[in-house]
């Protein structure tokens, strides 16, 4: 990804493998929806995005944990 891509996504870290831009941040809903927005305005492919770290916010209320369909027990 070119310069002047990059400009259009400031504040985020960038790193670069395998022929893809990897860009990570803290964003807020908001932001994501405005990076999405973005991704799509520009024509670029979206692969993949992922929470990393701590899932809960300080101001989210506990959530039990899930699991894929395909990884939960069988309950017979």
């Amino acid at each position: 990804m070119g310069a002047s891509l990059l400009a259009a996504f400031p504040g985020y870290d960038v790193a670069y493998g395998d022929g893809e831009t990897v860009f990570s941040g803290t964003l807020d809903q908001a932001a994501l929806f405005g990076a999405l927005a973005q991704i799509e305005a520009l024509g670029l492919e979206l692969l993949e995005v992922r929470r990393v770290g701590p899932s809960m916010g300080a101001d989210q209320p506990d959530r039990p944990a899930t699991t894929h369909p395909d990884q939960r027990e069988d309950p017979r």
